[in-house]
């Protein structure tokens, strides 16, 4: 016989803990080196992006250790789980009649803050999910009571996130999906079918989409198009190359000195190549290959499928992320806007994650405890 207790270990898993914090102040840190410069230029204050993320960060911990605290399994309430939905898509919506920021509908701006819908999507996403499929235990294999339902829902939201011009985000949320479905025991041919349909709006989105089009034939041949749609992956490139193996220095990087467009957002890896060469890159993904190990562990031992399916989502969603923005930065894939969990610029990315991060840390803190 066995009983769940809750550990008394604080804050959850120790290491995932550590992970998440070291990750966060390094990137404070790399946010300074890489924004530096243009903020003295720009808005008469070297600190002013820092700072900001430092704002970021200090919320995001708040939330994180609150979560720690809250029991996960109250998250499991129908009114929460479609509350969630709600909102999302509420926010969703609007941000689709607000004006355009550099061509996309992604964010809302309110005195001087911005918030991006599509990070509490996926937040909602993953708790939807893990709430729907511990309803169908037992019946994951029926395509009209789980499948389909959870595809409708799922693709809805992510539906949402690409009207918005955000199609990193989709393939993210999309990733997820396929993940948590497949691990709570949906048969992976549904999944075939189910991306059959999806292939021609891919095809639509990629090659009759100007902008995406063009960044298509930059990742091909960036070279070609150094002088355009190619630029910023070439100035990545470069980035990384002049970073040999031990780079040239906290704070000596050159690319980011008005050569790497967002250097201290979507392309801030490329600064911590450069900086700190193949070894501080490399140790970056090291701590995000220990972050989804402790995440998964915390998915194998947690209490209930509602614990699994949540730890299991939110670490598969934080690492496909920062996975995905390196392999932009390195260009393995195409250009995306997909900032790096934990690292980049931004607030709402940041906090959200942070979040994601205290759940995963509060089912942690479950352990299995043999009855004497």
């Amino acid at each position: 016989m066995f009983r769940i207790e809750l550990a008394e270990t604080g804050y959850g898993d120790r290491l995932l803990l550590a992970t998440t914090v070291g990750l966060v102040l390094f990137g404070s840190l790399m946010v300074y080196s890489a924004s530096a410069v243009m903020a003295q230029q720009e808005y008469n204050n070297q600190f002013y992006f820092f700072t900001k993320q430092i704002f970021a960060a200090m919320i995001g911990f708040l939330g994180m250790i609150a979560l720690t605290k809250f029991d996960y399994k109250h998250l499991k309430n129908p009114m929460v789980v479609y509350g969630l939905i709600f909102l999302s898509v509420f926010f969703l919506a609007l941000v689709l009649v607000l004006p355009a920021v550099k061509g996309t509908h992604r964010f809302i701006r309110i005195l001087g803050f911005s918030f991006q819908p599509s990070e509490l999507a996926k937040i909602a996403l993953v708790i939807f999910l893990g709430y729907f499929l511990e309803k169908r235990a037992g019946e994951t294999r029926d395509l009209k009571r789980t499948f389909i339902p959870a595809v409708i829902i799922s693709g809805f939201l992510m539906g949402m996130v690409l009207l918005g011009k955000d199609l990193g985000t989709t393939l993210i949320m999309a990733l997820v999906t396929g993940v948590m479905l497949i691990v709570a025991g949906v048969p992976v041919r549904y999944m075939g079918v189910c991306v059959l349909p999806v292939l021609p709006l891919l095809y639509w989105q990629l090659f009759h989409v100007a902008y995406r089009f063009e960044r298509l034939k930059a990742f091909l041949d960036p070279w070609q198009y150094a002088r355009d749609e190619g630029f910023q992956v070439v100035q990545s490139l470069i980035a990384v190359g002049s970073g040999g193996v031990k780079g040239l220095g906290l704070s000596q990087g050159k690319q980011k000195l008005f050569y790497l467009p967002e250097a201290h957002t979507d392309f801030i890896y490329a600064v911590i190549s450069e900086e700190l060469g193949l070894i501080g890159a490399g140790i970056v993904v090291l701590l995000f290959l220990l972050f989804l190990w402790r995440g998964i562990k915390s998915a194998q031992h947690a209490p209930d499928m509602f614990g699994c399916m949540l730890a299991l989502g939110f670490s598969v969603m934080i690492v496909s992320q920062a996975f995905f923005n390196i392999s932009v930065v390195l260009s393995l894939v195409p250009a995306k806007g997909i900032p790096l969990p934990f690292i980049s610029y931004g607030g709402t990315s940041l906090m959200f994650s942070l979040i994601a991060v205290g759940i995963i840390l509060n089912i942690s803190n479950y352990i299995n405890v043999e009855k004497s």
